[in-house]
């Protein structure tokens, strides 16, 4: 089998598929792999590092295809627009792809993949089970987003994060609110409280709480807990309109008294649930600071912009997209590792092994034999799909 890197083309996006590291492990298992020329050069892996590690650097993109039976990506392929050409264009009928195709948010990637007769799997459908945990690139860039996010936070805020006791006095630590304790949530509260940040956590599962705790914040207790509100996947259940309307007053009372606020909070194949009002944002303090890693799916700020930094009354909202990109070195590592591990469990002995028995190939296996497989995205293709 042979595995292809292409280059990412898609703006902002520094992260590469595959680094040195992995390609010297599956070349020793038997595979062969050929990288585009430049493709690790934002994550600063040289070209010479992949002909060390044993693949082969091809000039362009159109070789890799060409070449290869398995493409990984990291960003799903572009389809069209102003790219020349589209990497759409390149994929062949009974090609592998892996990448983050997004299908609940893409639905329309899924169907021109299965009409080009291409196999897709997608890195953010991977199964939450335990034998999966080390394929499981969506918690993987999740915890680089949440620990960026804090570094973000200091950033733009005019205060320290610590204490600090100097000889013109002593500052008192900034105070932090995180939004959502999944993955992202609790890397953000675990490197604000290294920072030196007082933090407080909110969470419509209760189960997380211990876990909010033992990091050393604040688990906002008297939130509208009920029991059944994380799906299969660990994510939060969309709250009815009542419920919501009872979370924003809790954390409108709780975001008066903050310096900054970090939202994390996403339902997988749904817009980003609004948390933060802009009556909120008028209530928070002048100068304080709202990093919201929402913003790709719409944002948990209803002021957000994505892609921006905006200034409403005093408050700085933080926008950023594709954050995992802005770390390219450890966010690669990262996620190679969860492809190579992908790759092992569906290349054996020098074939492609597809098991729909098995759940995690089933679960992840989007597109196959010219049709969609994955049930919640022919859902979203039968309400009409979307654009690719």
């Amino acid at each position: 089998m042979k595995v292809g890197v292409p280059k990412e083309i898609r703006p902002s996006e520094r992260r590469v598929a595959l680094v040195p590291e992995s390609v010297s492990k599956l070349v020793d298992a038997g595979m062969e792999v050929v990288v585009q020329a430049g493709a690790g050069a934002f994550a600063h892996f040289a070209d010479e590092a992949y002909q060390n590690a044993g693949a082969t650097v091809a000039a362009n993109a159109s070789a890799v295809y060409d070449a290869a039976d398995i493409i990984v990506k990291v960003q799903r392929p572009t389809f069209g627009g102003e790219d020349e050409p589209p990497e759409s264009s390149m994929l062949r009928s009974g090609v592998v792809l892996i990448g983050f195709l997004q299908p609940l948010y893409h639905p329309a990637v899924a169907k021109g993949l299965a009409e080009m007769g291409v196999t897709g799997f997608s890195m953010d459908a991977v199964p939450r089970i335990a034998r999966a945990q080390s394929m499981d690139a969506l918690s993987s860039m999740s915890s680089i987003a949440g620990y960026k996010a804090a570094i973000m936070a200091a950033e733009a805020l005019g205060i320290y994060l610590p204490m600090m006791v100097t000889a013109a006095g002593t500052t008192p630590p900034a105070k932090g609110l995180v939004l959502g304790a999944g993955v992202a949530g609790l890397q953000a509260i675990a490197t604000s409280r290294r920072l030196g940040a007082v933090v407080s956590a909110f969470d419509v599962r209760p189960a997380v709480k211990e876990q909010v705790e033992s990091l050393g914040a604040t688990f906002i207790q008297e939130a509208l807990h009920t029991e059944g509100m994380e799906d299969e996947g660990g994510y939060a259940k969309q709250l009815n309109q009542e419920a919501q309307q009872l979370e924003q007053d809790l954390i409108h009372t709780h975001a008066r008294t903050m310096d900054f606020i970090i939202t994390t909070a996403a339902i997988p194949g749904r817009a980003a649930p609004i948390l933060i009002t802009k009556d909120m944002v008028r209530d928070m303090r002048p100068g304080s600071v709202i990093v919201d890693l929402a913003a790709e799916t719409g944002g948990n700020c209803e002021l957000t912009k994505p892609g921006e930094t905006v200034v409403a009354n005093d408050v700085t909202i933080i926008g950023p997209l594709d954050v995992p990109s802005s770390v390219p070195v450890v966010s690669s590592q990262m996620y190679s590792r969860n492809m190579l591990t992908l790759l092992q469990h569906l290349v054996r002995d020098g074939e492609l092994t597809l098991d729909f028995e098995d759940a995690i190939t089933r679960d992840c296996c989007i597109t196959h034999d010219g049709k969609v497989l994955h049930g919640p995205t022919l859902e979203l293709l039968g309400e009409g799909g979307g654009k690719a």
